[in-house]
């Protein structure tokens, strides 16, 4: 059977502060390649280069992945604070009509950190600048020292809804997860479901409501370890089975997980 092409949102980097690049992390082209079976496509998320149909086209299915940068606050009405951080305006311009053309076809769309709030953002949900900053709230940010598996070990349980489609997927109400995010979940939109929680309230899991095709979101990165994770793998190959879907000629049947 022929591999589906997953297209793998870049973010735009500077190498040495002068050489400009489009780039994604190595274990987001593994975790594609190597558990949900898809070819792995790096794009430039820049609307001067391609087009949301360029893409709908040229690919079966999307990893929004995350990145340092926000989504800027004027995607959900809100005004730019010191507090929401460094912002990819470009990205923003693919992302989120790219979230809502997938939604309306039933093409999948896995969103990972950045990307959880992206498609929160694309279906009219609005975020928290700062989660350590409201009261009762953890630190989910990045550990600022130490190693690789140090800053994405295993830090907190998801809770996730009795019956809901996380919970049939891993067949467990309580998973633990890494946490490198500072925003989150304000408001959700109407069609965005929360299906898992932090010990703390915080949104973690989320998928579209009525959507033809594979929504789930996650707000952790499971691209991680993504061969070995008991969480992280069935994430990816449920992934990877819906792009091959989608590629083998799927457009509106209902996903078995999506809800």
């Amino acid at each position: 059977m022929t591999r589906p092409v997953i297209g793998i949102i870049g973010n735009f980097a500077m190498i040495n502060e002068t050489y400009a690049t489009h780039s994604g992390g190595v274990m987001n082209s593994e975790a594609v390649s190597l558990v949900s079976g898809g070819i792995p496509l790096i794009v430039p998320a820049d609307p001067r280069l391609l087009s949301v149909n360029d893409l709908l086209e040229a690919c079966d299915g999307f990893l929004l992945t995350g990145g340092r940068p926000n989504v800027h606050p004027e995607e959900y009405g809100e005004e730019e604070t010191e507090a929401h951080g460094a912002f990819d305006r470009a990205r923003d311009a693919i992302t989120l009509p790219l979230v809502r053309a997938c939604v309306e076809r039933g093409q999948p769309v896995f969103g990972v950190c950045r990307g959880f709030q992206e498609m929160a953002v694309a279906m009219g949900s609005t975020l928290h600048p700062e989660i350590r900053d409201l009261p009762g709230r953890m630190n989910h940010r990045m550990p600022p020292d130490g190693t690789l598996e140090e800053k994405f070990a295993l830090r907190h349980i998801v809770t996730l809804t009795e019956g809901g489609p996380f919970h049939r997927l891993f067949g467990a109400r309580e998973v633990m997860t890494n946490t490198l995010h500072g925003q989150g979940i304000m408001k959700a939109g109407k069609r965005i479901v929360i299906d898992g929680h932090a010990p703390d309230g915080t949104p973690e899991a989320t998928y579209v409501k009525g959507a033809p095709g594979f929504t789930l979101s996650v707000q952790w990165h499971p691209e991680y370890n993504a061969a070995n994770d008991p969480v992280s793998r069935p994430l990816f190959e449920a992934f990877g089975d819906a792009c091959r879907a989608w590629a083998g000629g799927a457009r509106a049947e209902p996903q078995r997980i999506a809800g």
